[in-house]
């Protein structure tokens, strides 16, 4: 079952309410609903892990706990979903969003070459500003999109198989 799965994977949730950085939140960690692994807090947080991974921004994991919060998903699945973009994948995935950006504006790339560095993207910033966050949002939604759906639809086949089997376990058992 997934939720069996989940929960080897994921952190104790009284071990992340005590947790030093995370005191900022404080009462707001007690929701259960942040913690309960069913369809709907589980297909949220896919969708919002995947929305802000894509979202270049320096403080993500942060607002997805204040998302995740307001919108009651799962918050260790949407924490550990940003972690899609972490420092080796996100010059990749930042530079593609970039493209969808440029696409999407119908705008050429002004960028000459590419480099990984503050001074750079910090020089570079008027140009580079509104395709990023255009080809972000866009993608950022899709990719929330395709995991909301991808694991509502698993959730929905997943309880269906087993519901089918303990029906024809019982019919065998009665027979």
């Amino acid at each position: 079952m997934p939720r069996r799965t989940l929960k080897r994977w994921l952190p104790d949730p009284t071990k992340l309410k005590e947790s030093k950085s995370l005191k900022f939140v404080g009462h707001l960690l007690h929701e259960p609903g942040l913690w309960h692994l069913n369809r709907k807090s589980v297909a949220k947080a896919f969708f919002l892990g995947l929305f802000m991974a894509m979202m270049p921004i320096p403080i993500q994991i942060i607002v997805t706990v204040f998302v995740a919060i307001w919108l009651n998903a799962n918050m260790p699945i949407s924490i550990s979903l940003v972690w899609l973009t972490n420092p080796l994948t996100m010059p990749a995935v930042f530079y593609f969003n970039y493209v969808v950006g440029n696409w999407l504006l119908g705008a050429e790339s002004k960028l000459e070459r590419f480099e990984l560095s503050i001074e750079w993207i910090t020089s570079q910033i008027n140009a580079i500003f509104w395709p990023l966050l255009t080809g972000s949002i866009v993608t950022g939604i899709i990719c929330g999109g395709i995991g909301y759906f991808a694991i509502s639809g698993f959730w929905h086949w997943h309880v269906r198989r087993n519901w089918r089997r303990r029906s024809l376990r019982r019919a065998k058992i009665q027979d």
